[in-house]
């Protein structure tokens, strides 16, 4: 979001978003009504209408908003070693816990879901092009990196999933470790 948005309007669109979030851990986003989330944002349905044209309007800004921060913490991350990236990663959905329990949510569309792995991939994609000098668009190359992505995010999954139960610090120790081994495999294998 634009750091020119004043603190009250970015306070309110937060409540919002949140309640929202909240309500599609519970319920799929076409049950959701606009009264239910201004009772639990304590707004009222004006103000809602000010900001938005109806949920599906803010579940969409809620989602491009999500995919441009973490593509944007992807590029500044993508030449660290993974398990930098990880606990970077892992901070950013720390962080944002509501709205990361709403895109691992069985009741998501799983369009973010799909897309944040679509970016993760993109990244791994681009930093193994490079350091294997292989073609971006390999089909080998692309197969790995998607399986190294869906690895990743399953691991993600599961943390969100189980209520952020295990430490930041087990999940990033685990994710690498699952990460390293398997990037290790992409490069033995590509040397054959």
């Amino acid at each position: 979001m634009s750091d020119k948005i004043d603190p009250r309007t970015r306070k309110t669109r937060k409540a919002i978003e949140d309640a929202l979030a909240g309500l599609l851990t519970q319920k799929e986003l076409h049950k959701v009504t606009v009264q239910e989330i201004t009772e639990i944002a304590d707004i009222n349905r004006g103000t809602f209408y000010k900001h938005y044209l109806d949920i599906y309007d803010l579940y969409d800004k809620m989602e491009s908003d999500i995919l441009l921060d973490i593509g944007m913490l992807a590029l500044q991350l993508e030449e660290l070693p993974s398990n930098e990236f990880f606990k970077h990663l892992i901070d950013f959905i720390d962080g944002r816990r509501t709205i990361f329990q709403m895109i691992f949510s069985p009741n998501s569309t799983g369009q973010i879901r799909a897309r944040l792995t679509r970016c993760i991939d993109g990244v791994f994609r681009k930093v193994e092009s490079e350091k294997q000098h292989i073609d971006l668009n390999d089909d080998k190359l692309n197969y790995r990196t998607y399986y190294r992505s869906q690895g990743c995010i399953a691991v993600i999954a599961k943390w969100v999933n189980d209520g952020f139960k295990e430490s930041k610090d087990f999940v990033v120790s685990t994710i690498s470790e699952l990460d390293s081994n398997t990037q290790k495999f992409i490069v033995q294998s590509s040397k054959k």
